[in-house]
């Protein structure tokens, strides 16, 4: 697969980690600031279905909008260069903010594609319990970086909840295939 392929229609698990064993947020305000760049870069050429930051690294699951539902504007440009701009613009302000220098991220952001139904319901599940994995929070439901709260809840968000609850055939199911 080419460095910058990322095709439209499909959905992927993208996920990065900071380089030199580095954190990539520092304080909760980083974690914020990066959630305001996936709205910025990410949501007006893709389906955000689930993520969770962690100090180190993040894990989102979404899917490359077709061309048709982009923006005319935003067709210009490649998915993948909606994804550079936005770790660019994270990496310089915390380059700023912290008076570091040089790259954050890996150099290249992992991505798998997700083509079975079962396997889009494993990684949500995966993505979510992710704090568990790392020792960070042995409570996920409540981890406040991940997306399973604005999933579960009632409250406006720009994640594709729904979809994510039709493939777990609704809430109560969503809950208790995490429990699992």
């Amino acid at each position: 697969m080419k460095e910058d392929f990322l095709e439209n229609g499909f959905v992927y698990h993208i996920y990065n980690r900071a380089n030199n064993f580095e954190n990539l947020f520092y304080e909760e305000k980083n974690y914020d600031y990066f959630l305001s760049l996936m709205r910025k870069y990410l949501v007006p050429v893709c389906d955000i279905y689930g993520y969770c930051l962690l100090k180190n690294h993040f894990h989102l699951l979404l899917r490359i909008k077709e061309e048709e539902e982009i923006a005319e504007n935003l067709r210009k440009k490649k998915a993948y260069q909606h994804f550079s701009n936005m770790f660019n613009s994270y990496t310089k302000s915390i380059n700023k903010r912290y008076q570091r220098r040089g790259s954050l991220f890996q150099e290249h952001f992992g991505r798998k594609r997700i083509t079975e139904e079962e396997f889009l319901r494993k990684s949500i599940i995966y993505i979510h319990k992710n704090p568990l994995k790392h020792s960070v929070q042995n409570d996920f439901e409540n981890y406040p970086y991940s997306s399973y709260r604005s999933i579960i809840s009632r409250n406006d968000t720009q994640l594709k909840r729904n979809v994510v609850l039709d493939w777990f055939d609704g809430v109560e199911n969503f809950i208790a295939c995490h429990k699992l």
